[in-house]
């Protein structure tokens, strides 16, 4: 009966560490696995922000383009506008000195 007892226990104790075992392989292909699930999800979220921030450039370039556009378009029309107010005060300076020229 003891031996019967003890071949009980070895057994049940082989039996535990063999599911040690299998718990722990399989822990190990868990860890893997999530490693591996980590990676790839961090490459996806790397290559979602590349493409954001390409559109963002994009769009910051075009808005910058117009923006300039604007600029040289504001900036040539007050320009234009200053160059006819000078033309203007040319031709009453030049009509003043004619005048003053004949009239001494």
């Amino acid at each position: 009966m003891l031996a019967d007892s003890l071949k009980f226990i070895l057994a049940s104790e082989y039996e535990a560490n063999q599911l040690k075992l299998i718990i722990l392989n399989k822990s190990k292909d868990a860890i893997e696995q999530a490693k591996k699930d980590g990676e790839e999800s961090v490459e996806r979220t790397l290559a979602r922000a590349k493409v954001e921030i390409e559109q963002l450039q994009k769009s910051s370039d075009r808005k910058a383009m117009e923006a300039a556009t604007e600029l040289a378009s504001s900036t040539a029309n007050r320009l234009a506008a200053m160059r006819a107010r000078a033309e203007k005060r040319m031709d009453i300076v030049a009509q003043r000195i004619f005048e003053r020229i004949i009239n001494v």
